[in-house]
């Protein structure tokens, strides 16, 4: 049985009095899609930068691939290379077009050669659907093309695993769909993913497993079809009553 890919043991974080992360054990193996929903302030998307060590954690650890996370320096570099990470904010620069946008991490990072980078840049972009504004800057874009190309940037580092926190959250309702149609096919490829997100139908559909949080707490997990039908914990009732209603 190959080693899962992610691994949170025992994970605690604190900010001031708020413990927002207790003890935290999660595993995410290779390929398996992972997505992390629960009320705001439940700590999903600080579990989700924890990973990344966007946040750092109190204590506990946290393994990608096999390796602890890295402290900081060229380790934690090559780190956040290994795990994609798309945001709520597009996080894209300004000043650079969206094809120096996707290759700018491979050249600088990977350390490849401009023309295989802006090649894959474009194959990624077509990929997402936006080949065609490949020349254009962010902010001639929409949030959907723009948080579509924030996804082909991830996927241009080649990462082992892709970490979304809420990622169509910041979207107009009529994007929300085109980027979620991305993240499913990117699920179905094969890409070990961890998603926070408020997206039901996107955790019904492309979920392995989906897991609630609520207080800092991992609170149950299961596949999507049994945990949107049998919720076990009055918590996970509660909660899938309140946003499913709408």
């Amino acid at each position: 049985m190959a080693e899962p890919l992610v691994v949170l043991r025992d994970v605690n974080k604190h900010f001031g009095d708020l413990h927002v992360l207790q003890d935290i054990n999660l595993t995410v193996d290779q390929g398996e899609v992972v997505v992390v929903i629960g009320p705001s302030g439940s700590g999903k998307s600080t579990l989700c930068r924890a990973i990344n060590r966007l946040e750092t954690i109190g204590s506990g650890s946290i393994t990608v691939d096999g390796k602890p996370l890295p402290e900081e320096g060229k380790e934690l570099a090559q780190l956040r290379a290994d795990v994609g990470m798309v945001f709520q904010s597009f996080n894209l620069f300004a000043h650079k077009t969206i094809l120096d946008n996707v290759t700018l991490g491979p050249i600088k990072v990977r350390k490849m050669k401009k023309a295989d980078a802006e090649r894959r840049a474009m194959e990624l972009l077509t990929r997402v659907g936006v080949e065609a504004q490949a020349e254009k800057y962010p902010a001639q874009l929409s949030g959907g093309q723009q948080q579509r190309v924030a996804i082909a940037r991830s996927l241009a580092m080649d990462p082992k695993v892709m970490l979304f926190d809420e990622p169509t959250s910041a979207l107009d309702p009529e994007m929300i769909n085109e980027v979620l149609d991305v993240m499913t096919g990117l699920a179905r490829s094969g890409m070990t993913m961890i998603v926070v997100t408020h997206e039901m139908g996107f955790a019904r559909k492309a979920a392995d497993r989906v897991i609630f949080m609520s207080d800092g707490q991992i609170v149950e997990q299961a596949e999507p079809e049994e945990f949107f039908t049998n919720p076990q914990s009055a918590r996970a009732q509660d909660f899938l009553a309140k946003i499913l209603a709408h």
